[in-house]
């Protein structure tokens, strides 16, 4: 963070670095400002962007220049949205967030002195100035988001499959870690259709989609490939791994239950898995883990096949 006394702007590497848990020598003290003074300059800077992450951040910066704090975290549970800055601390001040009914997050301020009233006073007011850039940025994070998932699953679109593949196999090679993909697909999804409707068959890849999601880490990226196909990006998991993974969902949808008008339907998936080779390309990752698919459900379903 460099010191107003110098410029207003934010090194947001430093501020990053800090949230990681890298915390270098004592920042200088900031130069103090009146409230009036601080609402102003934030009322401003706040606009500048419609990303959350840079708003929050800007936000736990400026307000050190008349609240000294330790710590800022941020988390919006239905936006599955989580920041932290600065290092933990022992007290805290913790404030829901709304506008006109409308939920925006949950903010916490941390530090290792206990705030007095005066100070919380001054913290709800400079709140004030985040809520309508904090609201804007995060109406266009789900607009972003919309455009990118599938809207009857809830997983990743297509678009957005592409992006990450892409983005998760340039990573790979740059970092030399392991990448693998799983490729599944719902078996005898036409049946289920064909003998309960199309309804039936929605809430089925509703279920299957949740299982999935359920199943998996919070970095692991579940997509609607198409109709009942979907496909698994397992970040930083090799091959060995990966297998494990893919048991654990198929064994997932056999323990799902579902009722047809009383009748449980039984649901299982077929899987074929695939992990980068050395200077793959994308294609032919997914052309390999495609054909694992074809492999598991011509010997009978309800199995994992590892490709070649």
């Amino acid at each position: 963070m460099v010191p107003p006394t110098q410029t207003n702007t934010i090194d947001f590497d430093a501020a990053k670095l800090q949230r990681l848990g890298y915390t270098g020598k004592r920042q200088p003290k900031l130069r103090p400002v009146s409230l009036a003074e601080l609402r102003r300059h934030l009322t401003l800077q706040l606009q500048t962007s419609l990303e959350v992450e840079r708003i929050v951040s800007l936000f736990f910066s400026e307000v050190q220049r008349l609240v000294p704090l330790d710590a800022l975290a941020y988390q919006h549970q239905s936006g599955d949205l989580r920041l932290e800055y600065g290092n933990r601390a022992s007290h805290s001040a913790g404030y829901r967030l709304t506008h006109e009914g409308e939920y925006l997050g949950e903010i916490i301020f941390r530090r290792n002195q206990r705030f007095d009233e005066h100070e919380l006073n001054q913290l709800e007011s400079l709140l004030g100035s985040l809520l309508f850039p904090l609201r804007n940025a995060l109406l266009y994070r789900a607009a972003i988001q919309s455009a990118l998932r599938d809207p009857l699953t809830d997983t990743g679109n297509r678009v957005a499959m592409e992006q990450a593949l892409q983005r998760e196999v340039d990573l790979a090679r740059r970092n030399l870690q392991p990448l693998s993909v799983l490729m599944l697909d719902i078996d005898h999804f036409k049946r289920i259709n064909d003998q309960y409707g199309h309804a039936t068959g929605d809430e089925v890849l509703k279920a299957v989609a949740a299982t999935l999601k359920a199943k998996l880490r919070n970095v692991d990226m579940v997509f609607r490939f198409g109709g009942e196909e979907f496909l698994v990006l397992l970040s930083g998991t090799p091959r060995e791994a990966a297998a494990l993974v893919g048991e654990r969902l198929r064994l997932g949808v056999l323990e799902l239950q579902c009722l047809v008008q009383g009748t449980p339907l039984d649901l299982s998936i077929s899987l074929g898995c695939a992990t980068l080779l050395p200077a793959e390309s994308v294609e032919s990752l997914l052309r390999r883990a495609d054909n694992a698919l074809y492999v598991a459900k011509r010997e009978g379903r309800n199995r994992l096949t590892m490709a070649g």
